[in-house]
């Protein structure tokens, strides 16, 4: 088994980039499984990757940006045993050293049948100005660590640039192996990628059983919640990022909503959301994303840079799902406490404009020596927000 970790800052593309991994790699008859790390208690990248046809496993929480040795162990050991892939990818979160998860990887001792492939690390280069401005300090420690570097969303860059920009990340690091990228473009440079990634992939048999990469139901079968659990903090990213996050999850109740409905709103609550953002930090690099499933489809909105119009995918929901709506955000240089109010105002300002009950799906977060994760659905009035936290209940009036 190949363990390939692909990690970058926020909104540097990690999920496209796997899920084209992902593909290319069953299109090659092999075994695909994905950890997808998120920040906070709600799982969103996770849900993209397993509607693409991927199985994966999240480990959500306030601390999985530090030491993950106890969750993904038992996460990457399950998953050796149990469903037994050819290739294991990981993302990290954007706000995690992916220099120390696959240093964890490799203290795991997994055996002479287990290799791990050259770390990754993805920066977006339509925003790398940005980047070194807002954040320098922690993007320069993740660039630093890469043995390969990607750059990003060629697509979006004057093709006149690109020459520069590459001496110049090149020179943060020339030991790591520079490559240009675009999810759109997964032709001769993406395959040039892969043969970076895994050389030895092209001399292995290829089998014909791309249909049979997707049966393992990791989720539902796996470990309970308490064995991957996150030990406590040996390093905390989340503070050196200085990035104010926040996440979470809320049932539709009667929205009854079309596609086009869902895209409006989902606009419109974008709108909001930045608005309230940009008076926090007005030149705000991070992460903006909006899940909006009316039961049948999902529009997905992203903003990554204070300039940045949002980005819209809309893609088919997994079958039986129930209206909701998922949001992250993770602001540079804000504090966390703000990015959430303004987060839970501009929801509720939005749906009770549009007359459409929201209630907040409440994931309790145990934070006890032992790290122990329940998720309690809890769904209230939409005036009222009850967060649990360990033993401590706050109240928050909308």
């Amino acid at each position: 088994m190949e363990v390939i970790v692909v990690g970058g800052f926020l909104g540097s593309g990690k999920t496209t980039t796997i899920i084209n991994m992902g593909k290319y790699l069953a299109e090659k008859g092999k075994k695909v499984a994905i950890i997808v790390n998120e920040i906070g208690e709600v799982g969103i990248d996770g849900d993209v990757i397993k509607r693409f046809g991927f199985d994966t496993k999240e480990i959500t929480s306030g601390c999985i940006c530090c030491s993950l040795k106890v969750g993904l162990r038992v996460t990457v050991t399950y998953l050796i045993n149990e469903f037994k892939p050819d290739i294991l990818m990981i993302e990290p979160t954007g706000i995690a050293f992916p220099n120390i998860i696959k240093k964890e990887v490799e203290l795991m001792n997994l055996g002479e049948q287990v290799k791990i492939a050259p770390l990754v690390t993805l920066i977006d280069g339509s925003r790398f100005k940005h980047l070194m401005k807002e954040v320098k300090e922690f993007a320069m420690r993740q660039i630093i660590d890469a043995e390969i570097l990607g750059i990003n969303k060629i697509d979006l860059i004057e093709p006149i640039r690109l020459p520069i920009l590459e001496a110049s990340v090149q020179q943060l690091n020339p030991k790591a192996r520079v490559v240009l990228l675009s999810g759109k473009d997964t032709g001769e440079s993406f395959k040039n990628f892969m043969q970076l990634v895994l050389p030895d992939l092209e001399k292995l048999p290829e089998k014909s059983i791309k249909a049979e990469t997707t049966k393992a139901e990791i989720t539902e079968t796996g470990p309970s919640k308490a064995e991957l659990s996150t030990p406590q903090e040996t390093e905390s990213s989340i503070e050196a990022s200085k990035v104010g996050s926040y996440s979470a999850e809320f049932a539709v109740e009667n929205g009854n909503l079309s596609t086009e409905a869902a895209r409006k709103l989902t606009t419109e609550l974008m709108n909001t959301v930045k608005a309230k953002v940009l008076q926090l930090n007005p030149e705000f690099i991070g992460h903006i994303k909006l899940f909006l499933d009316n039961g049948s489809e999902t529009v997905k909105q992203s903003v990554t840079v204070y300039y940045e119009e949002p980005q819209e995918d809309v893609i088919k929901s997994k079958e039986g799902a129930a209206p909701t709506l998922k949001i992250l955000s993770a602001v540079s240089n804000a504090d966390k406490e703000a990015v959430k109010a303004a987060v839970n105002s501009s929801v509720h300002e939005v749906f009770e404009r549009k007359q459409i009950k929201i209630s907040k799906i409440e994931h309790e977060h145990n934070h006890e020596h032992e790290h122990n994760h329940e998720h309690e659905h809890n769904h209230e009035h939409n005036h009222h927000e009850k967060h649990k936290h360990g033993d401590q209940e706050e109240e928050i009036s909308k």
